[in-house]
């Protein structure tokens, strides 16, 4: 299994195929189209791309995608009352509200009015206790992505020794409750955790999404190690991850690349979270 790449680019596609192949289905026998709903607030770049990409997917996979762009300067009162609209209309099975949001917007009085049964994106308070405790619900699309591509590329979770660096609520959190649930023995390490590469070092599969470039060595890294790379920045050269890939790629029995790794799959489970809601309401 050396220098195996985890492909991100393929195991999207099959699951965006096989959700294209449900959404049919979901059409012919009980006449019920999917529909994403994702707000916009502001014209941040970076925003902008990842709304492009899922309204692109959405388009190629037949769910029906509403966007909603608001300027930056938008008031709160006005962006929740835009969500209670979508939260009561039929047609929309799914709520993503792009972040990050301006500073004057409060995030979490956002996210908790979305309804649960909406909440694609697994951040409301709601789905956040069930994936906690183990229950069904929506899990957030990038950890979900990141154990989708394990399993479907071949790499044994149970029993093994999981790292995770970061704890952040969207990623860091979640992938390691998940690693958890599949019965994983989880270690969360941070930026400020002393001595991290000793560490990193006891990792049979190593998540890094700390959003620092490059900051995974090889010296950080078990010989046959599995490691996910959630980082990605822009360089000169082009895009990197929070791995120094080259280097650690010589070491990790497997490791995702940057771009074309964890990237795919998260756009792909958001998608499948939506055709879930769907289910839902057939």
């Amino acid at each position: 299994m050396q220098d195996k790449i985890l492909d991100g680019k393929k195991v999207s596609a099959d699951i965006k195929a096989e959700l294209a192949d449900e959404i049919k289905k979901l059409q012919d026998k009980r006449n019920i189209t999917p529909g994403l709903a994702v707000a916009l607030v502001g014209e941040d770049p970076a925003s902008q791309v990842y709304v492009n990409m899922k309204e692109k997917t959405c388009k190629a996979l037949g769910i029906v995608s509403h966007k909603h762009v608001l300027p930056a300067d938008v008031s709160e009162d006005r962006l929740l009352s835009l969500i209670d609209v979508l939260n009561n209309d039929p047609e929309i099975d799914g709520i993503l509200v792009q972040l990050p949001l301006p500073g004057h917007i409060d995030e979490n009085r956002v996210l908790d009015r979305i309804k649960v049964e909406k909440d694609v994106d697994g951040f409301h308070p709601v789905s956040v206790g069930r994936l906690v405790l183990g229950q069904p619900g929506f899990r957030a699309a990038t950890p979900a992505g990141i154990i989708e591509l394990l399993k479907r590329s071949g790499v044994a979770i149970q029993g093994k020794e999981a790292v995770v660096v970061g704890r952040s609520n969207i990623v860091g959190k979640p992938v390691a409750l998940l690693l958890l649930n599949e019965h994983a023995t989880v270690t969360i390490a941070h930026s400020r955790t002393p001595d991290l590469g000793e560490v990193t070092r006891r990792a049979d599969i190593l998540v890094v999404a700390v959003g620092r470039r490059e900051m995974v060595t090889a010296d950080m890294v078990k010989e046959g190690a599995v490691v996910v790379d959630v980082g990605i920045h822009r360089t000169d050269d082009g895009l990197v991850g929070d791995v120094a890939f080259n280097q650690v790629q010589e070491k990790a029995s497997a490791i995702t690349p940057v771009p074309g790794g964890v990237g795919p799959m998260t756009i792909a489970m958001l998608m499948s979270n939506t055709v879930q809601a769907a289910r839902s309401r057939a």
